[in-house]
């Protein structure tokens, strides 16, 4: 999935092939049934092109990574405590993100007030 993300946009076995050979010794055949299993997954949709498939992503990396978030999270029999966890094993950076992520989806809390810290 990293290589489709990578291209972002429908891509052949022969490109991903390529782009992999780049690193390590890998056959066609072992790309082409990974792309087969990721399509039969639902993880990518294909399309035929001439007698090859272009393969390209269902959900962005981002969507992903949240969908897997979002699945563990909610196996848990503690949530709270889970994101507690979670929060404590967060880096700086990956905090300052989430404070930044939080803003953008709780908009402003009151339209039209001022910015902590600022005047009107």
């Amino acid at each position: 999935m990293t290589r489709v993300w990578k291209w972002n946009r429908p891509v052949t076995v022969r490109e991903v092939l390529e782009d992999l050979q780049q690193e390590r010794s890998i056959a066609y055949t072992t790309v082409m049934t990974v792309l087969d299993n990721l399509h039969q997954k639902g993880w990518v949709r294909r399309e035929a092109e001439g007698r090859a498939y272009r393969y390209e992503a269902v959900s962005t990396r981002a969507a992903y990574a949240a969908a897997l978030m979002n699945e563990a999270w909610s196996r848990s029999d503690n949530p709270a405590a889970a994101l507690v966890a979670f929060f404590g094993m967060m880096s700086a950076e990956q905090r300052e993100a989430l404070s930044d992520a939080m803003r953008i989806v709780q908009g402003p809390e009151n339209p039209g007030s001022a910015e902590p810290g600022t005047e009107r």
